[in-house]
């Protein structure tokens, strides 16, 4: 019974790669070896940082929100893709980027860096987003189950993704990675485990008015079973996760 469970996971993996045989486009291959990412390249097997930047649909010239970048994995790779005519807009919760906090030294540590000039800081208070300028892509890795917690503060994720949709262009994306949670969980395990549902996750979106552009199984693991907390050191770096894409409607 296992091997065949592990077989059927197997043909899910490979059917998702597939989806991503066709040669990366130029931008996004040059992204990825840019020298600034040179320590980040020993996770890009792991975290498909290529393959996801074209699920996102990320292009030279355009404005992208990363919403708590963390080390910058994500922000490096985006910089490069958009180039010196767009911008990266990262995104930290105020409370965590005091003057004098750890926060604050992360945070400015990302911003306009060599090599990531087009790359800005944007302190924000959650409840209320606001950025300088309407933006093609909304991308948050890992931080949307953080939303209902109290470490966030408590906030609703339909609430805070029709702030995100009305950040966006019309036709521009919201992206969401994070961890799954066992089914039927909910937000239950938001604060303990770290993970969310995420057929809840999909719905609560959706009721902000976005519709799903795509889905990916690239981050799926089958041998995750959802009872371990993603920071368990038999699991961190390789739990199961969903990737979503939304788009605001152009109408």
């Amino acid at each position: 019974m296992m091997r065949k469970a592990v077989s059927a996971a197997a043909m899910t993996l490979l059917a998702s790669s597939i989806a991503y045989a066709d040669p990366l486009a130029d931008y996004i291959s040059s992204a990825m070896t840019a020298p600034i990412r040179q320590a980040d390249r020993t996770n890009d097997t792991r975290r498909h940082g290529a393959e996801i930047a074209a699920l996102a649909e990320i292009k030279p010239g355009e404005h992208v929100a990363d919403f708590l970048p963390g080390g910058g994995y994500w922000t490096r790779i985006f910089s490069g893709i958009v180039g010196p005519e767009g911008r990266v807009l990262d995104i930290w919760p105020a409370g965590m980027v005091a003057p004098g906090s750890k926060g604050e030294t992360r945070m400015k540590a990302l911003a306009g860096a060599p090599g990531v000039e087009n790359v800005a800081a944007v302190p924000d208070d959650l409840a209320h987003l606001t950025l300088p300028t309407p933006i093609d892509v909304f991308f948050t890795s890992q931080n949307l189950h953080d939303l209902p917690t109290p470490f966030l503060g408590n906030i609703d994720i339909t609430a805070f993704s029709k702030q995100v949709f009305d950040l966006l262009k019309p036709g521009g994306r919201f992206v969401v990675v994070d961890h799954v949670a066992a089914p039927g969980r909910g937000l239950s395990e938001t604060n303990t485990l770290h993970r969310i549902d995420p057929e809840l996750a999909k719905k609560a979106i959706l009721r902000a008015g976005f519709t799903l552009n795509s889905e990916s199984k690239l981050l799926s693991n089958p041998e995750d079973d959802h009872h371990l907390k993603v920071f368990d050191p038999a699991i961190r770096g390789k739990t199961d996760q969903f990737i979503f894409v939304f788009i605001r409607p152009t109408l």
